[in-house]
């Protein structure tokens, strides 16, 4: 795959003065809403400052490719955004970008890591066998009438959806202490 047509998550941990939470969380709100008109933008999620485990916010958003990332991540509306954050801030940003596969395992606990590659490749494995097995027994069968190459790229591309939105993201979160 194209490396400027992958999915890309951009994860930023950052702390907040004490005492600009609030003002903080609407900062995050306005800034999501302008993120959100740029083409490309599949998504954002919050984790907020947990004592004694983590205490600094940590915000994901993804986009459809790094081209769409870039123009956002250029644009005079987030350097405005950007800002108009600094008085609430207590430490300058922590950004990684990660995309494929990593992805994937990028949110849960800690989310500027990745876990080992051996044990996403054993976590994605199992979850894949599961998962095509499920399809297979459920949904292949409904697709029967159609030419083999068709049914076999729909039941992918709903293996790929669940993978990404739904299942990865629960797995990760239930396997998060194994992966880190």
């Amino acid at each position: 795959m194209d490396s400027q047509k992958e999915l890309i998550t951009v994860v930023i941990a950052q702390r907040v003065q004490a005492g600009r939470e609030a003002e903080y969380e609407s900062w995050i709100k306005n800034i999501t809403q302008v993120a959100s008109t740029y083409l490309g933008y599949m998504g954002m999620n919050v984790i907020r400052p947990q004592p004694g485990v983590r205490p600094e916010y940590v915000v994901v958003f993804r986009f459809d490719s790094y081209e769409n990332l870039k123009a956002w991540m250029t644009s005079r509306e987030r350097q405005y955004w950007l800002a108009q954050a600094k008085p609430l801030v207590a430490s300058d940003p922590e950004i990684q970008q990660i995309s494929g596969i990593d992805a994937w395992f990028s949110i849960p606990g800690r989310a500027l890591t990745t876990p080992p590659r051996y044990k996403m490749a054993l976590l994605t494995w199992a979850v894949v066998y599961v998962l095509i097995n499920f399809l297979n027994t459920f949904v292949t069968p409904l697709l029967k009438p159609l030419p083999l190459p068709i049914a076999s790229a729909i039941v992918c591309g709903i293996m790929v959806v669940l993978l990404t939105y739904i299942v990865m993201p629960q797995v990760t979160r239930l396997f998060r202490r194994w992966l880190y």
